[in-house]
């Protein structure tokens, strides 16, 4: 990124259909949020706190229109830390529904990004949907929503995850799904697609207990939960003198906690006394580097995140705030998606380069019951047959390629003929301003090092084809 300006300069977010090239490029809407942070998803209403334990309570949600935040004429939602980021002197902006924090008054956007690689950063992403599923019926539901091995894990391990759509295994939303028990599972979805994912979830729920009883499945938004994800090199040793050893029966040892895990562990207050509730630990997140998401209970403890989130940031030269705009940038070094940009429901998991998330258990045609299975194991087991293909592109130095901008073969330079649009891109801080981009590309164009072309300001720059992610992932894992 360039820096953060041109708050209100309106861009074109090309449509994930793009590059099918049987029909014209479509847009799939616009926003008013900053250029640098393609980030602005479908801003969804607030809905109450919802325990789906019989029909009757189940919240009525209907389909709406697309609305982005900054179109939205209801009042922002705000996440229980908004008033440390207004002391913070963070820039707020409208984000899925929510007023977030773009940045904060203590470092520019390219400062909390190298941060965040060199130290620790900590983001609200309270914003984010937490739910509990639970009941003999959890596993089966999941198994049918999700493509992934859900029965494979072990309690207190996570794998990321899409909800499909029945007929098309389009993908509904990404989710990281957390196996808390047998019968019990933890898992977070994206705020921008709230009401879209609560009405999903509700007509499968509903389905399935129609067929095996009210009883077979309990489903809670976990509304009453702040949460917040500690990320870079340092996070461990942030988080780790806070956890309470005389209190916690899970071992509290950070170090024996790895990639894709989880533990509910208790932490000691600034005052020497336990927190009150433990804290979901996971160590997971979106940038690339070594961290935690941390779910903080508020029930009866209204003050707990923020007593939490005071003691990460007691030590400034350890942890400092970061927000939206190094979240963005930081996940794009990575190679992971943004959800209404990279992936929509217009994909599949192969067309996005997620065909890992399919359990290999479950790809055999004859016995496969996931959603959209017949779409998605074809796909896999022809990959010529998919029209399109997420990749990553390194362009020339200038002017860097962002969401919306055509991609061209160069085969003709007098001619170039599109095939493809651009999804994410900016230039990346780590790299030293290094231009890098997402785009989805017609099949034959996808492998690595093929060299395109892509139409930035009327001028065509030259791409190159790259693997991802650009900056090695440092999850913690097992020596």
């Amino acid at each position: 990124m360039s820096g953060i300006r041109s708050l209100t300069r309106t861009v074109d977010l090309a449509a994930a259909r793009a590059v099918a090239f049987t029909a014209p490029r479509a847009s799939i809407g616009s926003t008013v949020l900053r250029r640098e942070l393609s980030s602005a998803v479908r801003a969804a209403p607030r809905k109450p706190s919802a325990r789906i334990t019989s029909r009757a309570a189940v919240p009525q949600l209907r389909s709406q229109p697309a609305r982005y935040a900054s179109s939205s004429s209801e009042p922002l939602a705000k996440t229980q830390l908004y008033d440390l980021h207004e002391a913070h002197g963070a820039k707020m902006v409208p984000f899925a529904g929510y007023s977030m924090p773009l940045q904060y008054a203590d470092l520019s956007h390219v400062e909390s990004h190298k941060w965040t690689r060199e130290k620790a950063s900590l983001f609200d992403v309270s914003h984010m949907v937490q739910h509990s599923l639970s009941g003999p019926g959890a596993l089966p539901l999941l198994m049918k929503v999700t493509p992934s091995s859900l029965d494979k894990l072990s309690p207190n391990t996570s794998t990321l995850s899409c909800l499909l759509e029945k007929e098309t295994g389009g993908i509904i939303d990404d989710t990281v799904i957390t196996r808390r028990g047998k019968e019990s599972f933890y898992f977070v979805t994206n705020a921008g697609r709230r009401a879209e994912d609560l009405e999903f979830l509700q007509g499968e729920i509903e389905a399935y207990r129609l067929q095996h009883g009210a009883d077979s499945i309990k489903w809670d938004i976990l509304e009453d939960r702040a949460l917040v994800a500690l990320q870079g090199p340092l996070a461990a040793n942030a988080l780790q003198p806070l956890i309470n050893t005389s209190v916690s029966t899970e071992d509290t040892d950070l170090s024996t906690l790895y990639f894709g895990q989880c533990r509910e562990l208790f932490v000691t207050l600034a005052d020497g006394s336990v927190s009150p509730l433990p804290l979901l630990i996971t160590r997971t997140g979106y940038t690339g580097e070594d961290g935690f998401e941390i779910s903080i209970p508020s029930a009866g403890a209204t003050d707990l995140p923020h007593q939490v989130v005071n003691l990460l940031l007691k030590d400034s030269n350890t942890v400092r705030l970061a927000g939206l705009a190094a979240r963005d940038s930081l996940r794009l070094e990575a190679g992971m998606c943004l959800y209404g940009h990279d992936i929509t429901t217009a994909q599949t998991p192969p067309d996005a380069a997620l065909g890992w998330v399919v359990g290999r258990d479950r790809r055999d045609p004859a016995t496969a019951t996931f959603n959209g299975a017949s779409v998605i194991l074809s796909q896999l087991a022809s990959p010529k047959t998919l029209k399109q293909r997420r990749v990553g592109l390194t362009v020339e130095k200038g002017s860097p390629a962002r969401e919306g901008a055509v991609v061209v073969d160069l085969a003709d330079p007098a001619n170039p003929v599109e095939i493809g649009v651009v999804t994410s891109g900016l230039p990346s801080p780590t790299l030293g301003g290094i231009n890098i981009a997402m785009a989805y590309v017609k099949n034959g164009f996808h492998k690595k090092g093929t060299e395109l072309g892509v139409k930035v300001r009327n001028k065509v720059r030259k791409a190159t084809v790259t693997g991802m992610p650009w900056i090695e992932s440092k999850f913690h894992r097992p020596a």
